[in-house]
């Protein structure tokens, strides 16, 4: 089956159609717009005809030091996705299914890999909050921090949409934000392929050798 194509502004401008509301009362079990999806394809993967610009972020890490998204990153195959560390569901399902399709590849291809995870919820998701549930899922990974308005601008740049934390019907503290993850070209250092939140342990599996080479799946 052909691969997904999609340009870069048309993601850009279907963002607000994948929020979610991690943990809302109001639409857990609703289904959530993914534009990655597609009627007739077996691929997980969107392929971006026009790769998206590695964010210029500079924020905290887990240590508590700053961290230069574009220069830590820069020539390694990285995975990004912006979440919070209380949400219930989304969040550590989709870090947990790459983590597990991570320990599937050879150690070296391990370690040239590099996977973000930046915090939607930057008033409760301190650095040691971050640490401490990321090392739940694998102590490599990157969590980052900092201000909200920058993180958000960060993701815009993505065509990812976040929103400041809210209280839901029920007084639940939620963090509404789109769920993709974006994966970036060891080779050029562009998105070119974006994840919606139905990717399985099994699509990650697959297509990370593809991505720690810079191929598309």
């Amino acid at each position: 089956m052909r691969n997904k194509t999609f340009a870069a502004a048309a993601l850009l401008a279907a963002a607000t159609l994948t929020l979610s509301a991690c943990g809302s009362g109001d639409d857990d079990k609703s289904p959530i717009s993914v534009v990655s999806e597609e009627s007739g394809s077996d691929k997980a993967a969107t392929v971006l005809d026009q790769p998206f610009e590695k964010p210029d972020l500079v924020l905290t890490d887990t240590h508590g030091k700053k961290y230069d998204l574009r220069a830590e990153t820069k020539g390694r195959p990285t995975l990004v996705y912006f979440g919070y560390t209380h949400c219930p569901d989304i969040c550590p399902l989709t870090m947990n299914n790459i983590a597990v399709a991570k320990k599937a590849l050879p150690k070296a291809e391990q370690a040239k890999l590099r996977v973000v995870f930046v915090t939607t919820d930057p008033a409760r998701d301190t650095p040691a909050e971050l640490g401490k549930w990321l090392k739940g899922i694998d102590p490599q990974f990157i969590g980052l921090t900092g201000d909200f308005s920058t993180i958000q601008a960060g993701a815009r740049s993505l065509g990812i949409s976040i929103e400041p934390t809210k209280k839901d019907k029920n007084g639940k503290v939620v963090s509404v934000h789109g769920t993709q993850v974006i994966a970036f070209s060891p080779k050029n250092d562009g998105g070119y392929l974006l994840y919606g939140e139905s990717a399985t342990v099994d699509d990650y599996t697959k297509d990370l050798p593809k991505i720690i080479e810079g191929a598309k799946p």
